[in-house]
This record gives C-alpha cells, structure tokens and sequence, in this order.
C-alpha cells in the first residue's frame, strides 16, 4: 500500500511517501480502507519528537484520525463487518492513518455520520473526543452554565463552541478578529477578540474554562473562573497552586477513544445539530504541505486528507 512513513524524528522532510506494508490484524481488529484523514497537532508533535515518552517504532506510519470502509475482521469481532462505513481515532502507539489501509481495534470505531462526506468525518474523531471529553467528563459542563473556550476558531474549538450549546450553556470564545461572525454562527454566545479586547477584564463568574491555548491566556483565566469552577486544558496546567488558592478544578488530558461518543457526534451530525469545519483538504502524498499549514496555528476548522 502507499503511505507516508517517518524513519526518524525531525521536520516536514522526513514524511516519505512511499511503499509499506499492509497493516496485519489482530484478533480484534477490523481493517480499514481509509477513504480520508486528518491533521492534529499530536501529528507533528511525535514527528519533532516531542512525545518521546511513548514508545514508537520506526518506520512510523502518523495520523490518528479515520473514516473509511472496513474490508476486513479479526477473528473475534462480532459487532462489525466488511463493508461498513466507520469512523475512528485509533490507538496512538500504532501505526497510524497517512496510509491507505489501518489496522484499529474494533472498540474503538463507530458507524461514520451518514449524512456527511468520509472527508468530513475524518476531521471529527480526535477533536471531537477532545472536545466532548473536555467539557463533559472533565469541565462538567450543564444547562445555562458559562463557558470560555479559548482558540474557539481551531479543530477543537469549533466543535466544543458547538457542543457546549447544544448542552445549553452560555458559550464564549477567544478568537481573531475576523472569526467573530463566523463563532457566532456557530452558536457562540460572545466572541472576544483576543489581540484587541483583555478577556479577563470583559468576563467574571465563568464556571468552565476550555483552554487550548496555554501560557498567558491560562494564567489570565483565574481571574474570570469563578470560586469553584473548573480549567480544563489539553496543552497542561502551569501554575496550579493560583487556581488551587481559589479553590478552581484545574485538569489536564489527552482525549481516549470512546465509540460510544463517538456514536453520539455522529447522531448529531446526522440530526443537524454539529458540523465539522474544513478549512483546507489535500491529497495523501501533500502531507508534509498541510501540516506545515497546520503548524501555523492560523487553521479555521481542521484541515483534512482526502486518500480515495
């Protein structure tokens, strides 16, 4: 099959597209055509080699985000069948989905959203779980609460700005200038613009913070959170003694893959009441040209690769 692998850590030159093996399954896996991925950060992360921590084996085959056609089961998976269109986040350690097949454990997968393109689904699974994992599980998020998600405009943020007003709370976000309209289109309640307006001066008595940003802005935002609330970050909590000391909730994580939510974004996708963002879409062999787009940090929405 083709796929872009990786033989060492390093910049946007080491993804190679060329030949690599099929994926072998293991008894409870289904094989996967993968029709579309999708750029993360984790991607170039672990090609820079800053998630060393995890053990990776060279040639390493990235991307952690599908949508595609099963065409094959492993000998003790039961729920799944060649032929059925499916959506996933796999297993990180793995070889990943830059590919045009992967192996991924059955648990891991649900039915794609029928009413949308393999491309748009591919942009869901990881920042989607992200997204519901962060302002559900950990932010516990309720009707007519306030939440701040900052880089409300990026793959995460366009679906939890989404989320968050479905479950009925008062949505605010963090974003450029030029993004404002576009958030409120969205369903986002207050957009701040982050390079003209000081959020924690504009804001108080918010009840859940979804930061995505890190730095200065997580530091600012023990002064809108309100006594008890509760920060939610994917980049890492810095200062956790300012929150403690007015007694916020401070958690970091990285999303698991949970078909069962997976199962509930398709249900409102197909209903109409989420949809995913595509800022840009390239073919498979133009990964290292996307994730460089990626690495600017300017992305509306997810940019996605279309492999069939």
């Amino acid at each position: 099959m083709k796929a872009i692998q990786i033989h060492q850590f390093g910049g946007p030159e080491e993804l190679k597209y060329e030949e690599a093996p099929m994926p072998k399954i293991n008894p409870d896996d289904v094989l996967i055509k993968v029709f579309a991925t999708s750029i993360n950060p984790v991607d170039w992360k672990v090609r820079e080699g800053e998630m060393k921590q995890i053990q990776f084996k060279f040639p390493l085959i990235l991307g952690w985000d599908v949508s595609g056609v099963i065409t094959e089961v492993g000998s003790d998976v039961k729920n799944f069948e060649v032929g059925q269109e499916v959506y996933s986040r796999p297993d990180l350690p793995r070889n990943g989905t830059y590919a045009e097949f992967v192996a991924v454990k059955a648990g891991s997968i649900a039915e794609k959203p029928r009413s949308i393109s393999h491309v748009e689904a591919a942009s869901i699974p990881l920042a989607g779980l992200t997204a519901w994992q962060g302002i559900f599980d950990h932010g516990k998020l309720e009707l007519g609460q306030k939440i701040l998600i900052h880089g409300a405009s990026g793959g995460v943020g366009t679906l939890a700005v989404q989320l968050a007003k479905w479950k009925g709370a008062y949505v605010i976000g963090t974003a450029s200038e030029n993004n404002i309209d576009f958030l409120k289109e969205l369903g986002a309640d207050e957009v701040i613009d982050y390079k003209n307006q000081q959020f924690e001066k504009e804001l108080k008595d918010i009840d859940v913070v979804f930061d995505t940003i890190g730095g200065e802005t997580q530091k600012k935002s023990v002064e809108v959170l309100k006594t008890g609330g509760i920060l939610v970050s994917t980049v890492g909590v810095q200062d956790e003694e300012a929150f403690k000391a007015k007694n916020i909730q401070t958690h970091q994580f990285m999303a698991q893959s949970y078909p069962e939510q997976l199962k509930q974004m398709a249900d409102l996708v197909d209903s109409g009441k989420l949809k995913p963002i595509i800022n840009q879409v390239f073919p498979l062999e133009e990964i290292a040209k996307a994730q460089k787009v990626s690495e600017e940090g300017h992305t509306r929405g997810k940019i996605a690769i279309k492999v069939i």
